[in-house]
């Protein structure tokens, strides 16, 4: 049983390589016609394309997490909700017609210059966030406020500001790397431990995998991220929380100590040193020791609505392989 474990475990990670491999070019082609569009909106409007990229970013990944939106047809990810394109009180919910969309004080407008204001057009997409957006300015805390009027949700707004900063810093989209959270050159060892019982301050499952190793080894980034969280927490003793670009919160803890350079809003890149492990947590601040060191890595998922845990066994996986093969 122990052997097809194992087994299976490769086949997975083989055939999640295989399929990075191949998506690889078509991701290349995708985010180049993104910036494309994002550099043009920037243009016209005067709003900086990273802010746009935000958005696009934050609404391409509520699609991946959620079955009942369709998949994206191009390469940009927004979907405006009919009543917000058509207007509210429009009887015609899917109205390509500007004039009518206007009338009834729908967002839809015309971008391509075809008549039509089209809500699965790209551009017609990008044109009637931008223009939106332009209702309000193009300063970062007058977006805060057009985008809390159209999302309703704080949290959204602070992750797509939270990817516009990312896109600023490094003056692209094409950021998709990922490292493996402690060095490979570590004494360390880890296995599937995700929703394994747990008792201590009542029952509940185990929210992540369990990576083994010394006092003091360095935990890494595994990605490009903000960091949301730092600080103590009961369970959690000393940890950090990082919001990915594919809105993926990796939680680290059980830390030893953090970094000098890393505070709430510090941007992060895979491969950089956040903390050390430690065995903090199980009780009020400073407790350590109730079990042997390791770090707890945990990721979950938000939606748009809610947020939940998943397994990142088969994820540090194939962060563990990739990071391998690029140092041979």
């Amino acid at each position: 049983m122990r052997y097809f474990s194992a087994l299976a475990t490769l086949v997975i990670a083989l055939l999640f390589l295989s399929y990075q491999t191949e998506a690889a070019e078509t991701t290349k082609h995708s985010n180049e016609k993104r910036m494309e569009l994002y550099k043009a909106i920037e243009d016209y409007y005067h709003i900086p394309w990273y802010y746009i990229a935000g958005i696009d970013q934050y609404e391409h990944s509520i699609r991946n997490a959620r079955k009942d939106l369709p998949d994206s047809k191009g390469p940009i990810g927004i979907i405006i909700p009919p009543e917000k394109w058509s207007g509210l009180l429009n009887p015609d919910l899917y109205d390509s017609n500007p004039k009518s969309i206007a009338f009834f004080d729908g967002l839809g407008k015309d971008g391509n210059g075809d008549g039509k204001a089209d809500m699965t057009d790209d551009n017609d997409i990008l044109v009637t966030i931008a223009s939106y957006l332009t209702k309000y300015g193009t300063e970062e805390d007058q977006i805060k406020i057009a985008l809390w009027n159209y999302y309703k949700r704080d949290k959204a707004v602070g992750i797509i500001i939270g990817n516009s900063k990312i896109f600023k810093k490094y003056n692209t989209i094409a950021l998709n790397d990922k490292a493996f959270p402690v060095p490979l050159s570590a004494n360390y060892s880890y296995r599937s431990t995700w929703g394994v019982a747990r008792g201590w301050g009542g029952r509940r499952s185990h929210e992540g995998t369990d990576i083994f190793a010394g006092y003091g080894v360095p935990v890494k980034a595994t990605s490009y991220g903000i960091v949301e969280i730092k600080g103590w927490n009961r369970f959690g003793g000393w940890r950090i929380g990082i919001r990915d670009l594919n809105n993926t919160y990796h939680y680290y803890a059980h830390l030893g100590s953090f970094s000098k350079n890393i505070k709430i809003g510090t941007i992060v890149e895979p491969g950089m040193v956040i903390g050390a492990v430690g065995s903090s947590g199980y009780g009020p601040p400073g407790t350590s020791g109730k079990f042997p060191p390791h770090l707890h890595f945990g990721m979950y998922k938000d939606n748009g609505y809610t947020e939940w845990s998943f397994d990142p066994y088969y994820h540090l996986k194939v962060w563990e392989r990739n990071e391998r093969s690029k140092k041979k």
